[in-house]
C-alpha cells in the first residue's frame, strides 16, 4: 500500500473501534457508533465529481441514488453494501458507489438494509431482496441489471440471485462479489495462515459479528454462507479477494463451488491486498485495476444478454 492508502485504512479501523466494543458487549448504543462509523467512511471516501446523490423508496427498503453525468439509457447497478451486518450504509459507498456509476455509465441503487443485532438474520437479506423485487416489478430491464457488493453484500451477491431465481424472477446479468464473506464458519486455511495479515478484519472480529448476525441460526445456512448454498442456474459471476485475506481460502472455495455447478465464474487474487481495498480507489492503482476489471466483466455480460 502506499502512504495515502495505509493512512486511510489506519483511519477506517479506527473508526470500526466503537462497532468493535459493542460487539463485546461494551458500549451502550449501536445507533451513535454506526453514524460516528458512517461520517469517518463518508469523509474518507467522498464521492467523485460528476455524480448526483439521492434518496429513494425502494419498495419499503430505504436507498440512495447515486446517478453520473451521463448515463447509458436503462443501464442500473445494484450495490449491496458491507459492513458485517451490523454497521455500513450507502453513506460509505458514496465513493465506490460513484466510481462504479462513471466508469459503468450506469445508476446506481444501494439499499439501507436493516442491521443485526437489533435486526437478526434473516432481517438483512430479506430487505435486500425486497429492494431487488422492486427494481425487478419497476420494470428494470435484466439485460441492463448488474449486481455488486462487498463483503457481507459480496456474498449476498449470490444470495439475491438464489433468491430470485427462487421466486422466479428475472436475474441480472451479472455480478461482482467484492471480498466476499462467503463462509461464516471461518473454516477455510487461510483464517489461520492470514490471520494478521489484513489490517481490517480479524477471525476473533469475525466470529463476533457472525453470532451478532445469526442468533440462533447456524453459520451453514445457506442464506448466510453461499458456499453450502444450491447456485445452479445463477447469472456469470466474478469474485474479487485481496491475497492478505483471512476470507481468501472461502472466496476460493466459493468460486469453486460456483464452476463446479455450471455458473459461469471468474476469480481474480490480488496480491497485498486487503479487504475491499476497493474503497480506496483514486489513490490506490490497485483499487482502480480491480474497479476497471469489475466494470468490464459486467460490460461485457450487459452487451451479451
Amino acid at each position: 500500500m502506499n502512504i495515502q492508502a495505509q493512512e486511510a485504512v489506519r483511519a477506517w479501523g479506527n473508526a470500526a473501534g466503537a462497532l468493535g466494543e459493542l460487539l463485546q458487549g461494551n458500549g451502550s448504543s449501536w445507533d451513535e457508533a454506526r453514524e460516528a462509523y458512517l461520517d469517518a467512511m463518508e469523509m474518507l471516501f467522498p464521492p467523485p465529481e460528476g455524480v448526483s446523490i439521492s434518496h429513494v423508496d425502494m419498495g419499503g427498503v430505504p436507498g440512495t441514488l447515486i446517478t453520473p453525468e451521463e448515463v447509458e439509457e436503462g443501464r442500473v447497478l445494484f450495490y449491496i453494501h458491507g459492513g458485517g451486518y451490523a454497521s455500513g450504509g450507502p453513506r460509505a459507498y458514496h465513493g465506490l458507489g460513484g466510481r462504479y456509476a462513471k466508469s459503468l455509465r450506469a445508476k446506481v441503487y444501494i439499499p439501507d438494509y436493516r442491521l443485526s443485532p437489533q435486526y437478526q438474520f434473516p432481517v438483512p437479506i430479506d430487505d435486500v431482496f425486497a429492494a431487488y423485487r422492486w427494481l425487478i416489478e419497476r420494470g428494470s430491464d435484466p439485460r441492463a441489471l448488474v449486481i455488486s457488493g462487498d463483503s457481507a453484500g459480496g456474498a449476498m451477491v449470490v444470495t439475491i440471485m438464489r433468491k430470485a431465481r427462487d421466486a422466479g424472477l428475472s436475474l441480472p446479468a451479472a455480478g461482482v462479489a467484492i471480498s466476499p464473506w462467503a463462509n461464516l464458519t471461518h473454516s477455510g486455511a487461510s483464517a489461520t495462515e492470514r490471520e494478521g495479515l489484513d489490517p481490517l478484519c480479524t477471525v476473533h472480529f469475525l466470529n463476533l459479528l457472525a453470532r451478532n448476525f445469526l442468533g440462533n441460526t447456524l453459520p451453514t445456512d445457506p442464506d448466510a454462507s453461499p458456499v453450502f448454498a444450491d447456485v445452479r442456474g445463477l447469472s456469470p459471476i466474478l469474485v474479487q479477494i485481496g491475497e492478505n485475506e483471512v476470507m481468501l481460502s472461502d472466496a476460493i472455495r466459493l468460486a469453486g463451488h460456483l464452476g463446479e455447478n455450471r455458473v459461469r465464474v471468474s476469480l481474480e487474487v490480488w496480491p497485498g491486498m486487503f479487504h475491499v481495498w476497493h474503497l480506496c480507489g483514486g489513490f490506490l492503482p490497485e483499487a482502480d485495476g480491480a474497479l476497471k476489471n469489475a466494470v468490464t466483466f459486467l460490460e461485457t455480460a450487459m452487451t451479451a444478454s
